[in-house]
């Protein structure tokens, strides 16, 4: 009987073509779009991430893995600022987007938050039109011009795989919408700012199969022009993604290889442990 390793190494070696090429083409790294360097972080008095050192490649896709409460959320909220919102939270080390330290003091968050967008693990649209979600970015950051807007919100739409569903209901309530069609949406309104880095908390963990499905073709997309890091539970979702994938446990990073390598050869016998299903 095949174990669930067995069974996510099959997943790995028999992608389709193109994917096999890209990660031949993996050997030349491209350069890192995100790093930390001894990252700690804390809540009050508790600490939940140790000293976390990690190199992220830019166009690629970084999966996140790892049990409830290992720190993969927080460490994401790291990367753009969103744990600041949290009262009494501090960290140490730092962390980098293209080697600037974004929290410097002189870093405007606002500006650091466009660059680096984010969707939730639930699906968050305002109660606004499909269209008032899209282009509410781009109005919060200054654009009046209903004809930019226009443009704005369909090539966003159209990144989010979404715009054929939605371009006769562009005025209709995004609550409307499906679960699935939300998730996209919000990825939407994500890309409407045009960030560089985009950053999922287990964007289809609420999905069913057929929307899962869309999203994870959708990453596989939004990589050749986005950074892209996503936490998921989903041991195959990671496989079938993700380029290089990174295991988490009680706060510390036990490893990151590339994914196959994750997968079928880890390093560390804690990360075979967890993705062989002994615990987590």
């Amino acid at each position: 009987m095949m174990t669930q390793l067995d069974k996510i190494s099959e997943r790995a070696h028999h992608r389709p073509r193109h994917e096999t090429e890209k990660r031949v083409r993996d050997t030349n790294p491209m350069p890192f779009k995100i790093e930390t360097q001894d990252l700690s972080f804390f809540y009050g008095p508790n600490q939940v991430l140790f000293d976390v050192s990690m190199a992220i490649q830019q166009q690629s896709v970084t999966a996140l893995i790892g049990p409830s409460g290992c720190g993969k959320s927080t460490f994401l909220r790291t990367i753009n600022r969103m744990n600041d919102i949290v009262e009494g939270t501090r960290h140490t080390g730092q962390v980098s987007l293209e080697g600037m330290d974004i929290y410097a003091p002189q870093v405007d968050v606002v500006a650091l938050r466009k660059r680096v967008g984010m969707v939730f693990q639930k699906s968050n649209p305002f109660p606004k039109s499909n269209f008032e979600n899209v282009a509410y970015g781009p109005r919060i950051a200054g654009t009046r011009n209903k004809k930019i807007l226009a443009e704005i919100v369909e090539r966003s739409l159209e990144r989010a795989g979404l715009w054929d569903e939605v371009k006769d209901r562009l005025h209709e309530p995004s609550l409307a919408l499906s679960g699935g069609q939300q998730q996209r949406l919000c990825i939407a309104r994500a890309l409407a700012t045009d960030p560089d880095v985009l950053l999922m908390d287990e964007p289809a963990s609420a999905l069913d199969p057929a929307s899962t499905a869309k999203i994870e073709d959708l990453i596989f997309e939004l990589k050749q022009n986005y950074t892209i890091v996503i936490v998921t539970h989903n041991m195959q979702q990671a496989a079938r993604i993700s380029d290089r994938t990174a295991f988490f446990y009680e706060g510390h990073l036990i490893e990151m290889e590339k994914t196959t390598e994750i997968f079928t050869k880890p390093r560390e016998r804690q990360t075979e442990d967890y993705i062989t299903g002994r615990f987590g």
